[in-house]
């Protein structure tokens, strides 16, 4: 059983987002911190400049409430919000707070990622822990 899982998770896919659920309580120890993590994917410089001042405060803002409302759902969890590009960060973030498990779902993948999907490619491949994937 694992005491510190991840859970990285992309808001919009609730389906995807159950199914991690159900796994960590079930591969959850007794006591076990559950994380949801939501990745902000970084804006290029030369994208931004084409957005409103206050676009990624409001979007962490709004990303943290749709978190908090997950974690309620949820009991022994919490959510983290990083940026980044996606499956790097779920690595490193998993690796810096001492994770023993990542439960990352795959979603439907492209013909390049045929058996799962790109972030999962990258965190099963990259992660010093235990990765399960959920579909």
């Amino acid at each position: 059983m694992y005491k510190n899982i991840l859970i990285p998770v992309m808001l919009g896919d609730s389906r995807d987002t159950q199914t991690a659920f159900k796994a960590a309580q079930a591969l959850a120890d007794t006591g076990a911190q559950i994380t949801l993590l939501h990745v902000i994917e970084t804006v290029p410089v030369y994208v931004s400049e084409y957005f409103p001042p206050d676009f990624i405060t409001t979007a962490r803002d709004t990303v943290q409430a749709a978190l908090d409302a997950m974690v309620a759902t949820l009991p022994g969890s919490r959510a983290a919000i990083t940026e980044g590009k996606a499956g790097p960060r779920i690595c490193r973030w998993a690796e810096e707070n001492g994770c023993d498990c990542i439960i990352v779902a795959s979603h439907k993948p492209a013909m390049s990622d045929f058996f799962l999907g790109s972030v999962a490619h990258h965190v099963v491949g990259h992660a010093a822990c235990a990765v399960h994937v959920v579909r």
